[in-house]
């Protein structure tokens, strides 16, 4: 797989995100077949792994990081942490939430640790601070920030360089095309979206016959309203059209389409089986021209996006 940077460390050009192994999108697989997977991703030339100590409650860092241990030293190793608003001492909090990361991963430094998600209470240029701590220290090769705003990654690079920002985006959200990418293309920055195929959407295999349930965090996207899959048809059809004339699939002309746009962008789509890997994988391959791009670009422009995905709702949802 071609390889991208983010920072100074080097991954392949897409990644793999791990949480769905353990939670948040439906039945997950059983632990070994689970292992199996994450391992063939890596046999597939995959050297990028996200995980965070918030999913299934650190359940998905210690499968991780056991899967992973095999070739732990080939790969570059992604962990989150949410910080309490009015730490006491944030260096603390911070080295005490990384401790017990290091412990489930089964690891003694992770690659890249995110903020999971920013604080009000807890300046960027605080957490910058301990962060750089734990790089001279080697418990950490590089940090990151998620759903940040310019703003904060300006103000936390400029004491500690970040590595990348990870936050949601695809072709069913783009805000921060207007001033985060930017940002992070001037100053050196990886940005690693989530969600690159809108929580699956963009793929094509949905449609508002499917029933979501128990902790799959579709039950609480907007998008996936019965109405609004129906009226974001659009945005699909054209995927279809540029799929069909690269014989490729919509998920792969939605991943090729954001793999065009910057060399520092590195999505990291959640998959969970070899099928899935050949396909998304496969979508560093496809190779869109500029007049693609052009066309592309500007039937966008032209189709409104109805619903979304909000950390509000996922949160504040019943799913019983």
């Amino acid at each position: 797989m071609e390889k991208r940077k983010i920072g100074t460390l080097e991954v392949s050009a897409m990644g793999l995100g791990c949480m769905g192994f353990s939670h948040g999108h439906g039945p997950a697989p059983e632990h070994d077949e689970a292992i199996k997977l994450i391992r063939a991703a890596h046999d597939k030339g995959c050297t990028f792994f996200d995980t965070a100590e918030g999913y299934a409650k650190g359940a998905n860092e210690e499968l991780v990081g056991e899967a992973v241990k095999p070739f732990r030293g080939d790969i570059v190793l992604a962990t989150k942490l949410h910080i309490p608003e009015n730490p006491d001492d944030l260096g603390k909090a911070v080295r005490q939430h990384l401790d017990a990361s290091l412990k489930r991963l089964q690891t003694d430094y992770v690659d890249v640790y995110y903020q999971h998600r920013m604080n009000k209470t807890v300046p960027a240029e605080d957490v910058a601070v301990v962060m750089g701590e734990l790089i001279a220290e080697g418990k950490i090769r590089g940090w990151g920030q998620s759903q940040s705003s310019e703003d904060e990654v300006r103000r936390a690079h400029a004491v500690t360089p970040l590595t990348a920002v990870q936050s949601e985006y695809s072709m069913m959200e783009r805000m921060f095309e207007r001033d985060v990418i930017p940002a992070c293309k001037e100053l050196g920055i990886g940005f690693v979206p989530f969600s690159p195929l809108g929580e699956g959407f963009l793929s094509g295999k949905y449609t508002e016959r499917d029933v979501f349930v128990g902790d799959d965090v579709r039950r609480a996207i907007t998008r996936y309203k019965k109405e609004n899959i129906r009226a974001n048809q659009p945005l699909l059809d054209l995927l279809h059209r540029i799929a069909g004339e690269h014989e490729a699939t919509p998920a792969q002309i939605a991943l090729a389409w954001m793999l065009c746009k910057e060399g520092f962008i590195v999505p990291i789509p959640g998959m969970r089986s070899i099928a899935r890997f050949d396909e998304n994988f496969g979508a560093c391959d496809v190779k869109l021209s500029s007049d693609d791009i052009a066309r592309i670009e500007g039937e966008l422009s032209r189709i409104e996006i109805h619903g979304n995905r909000t950390d509000e709702d996922i949160i504040g949802f019943d799913y019983r």
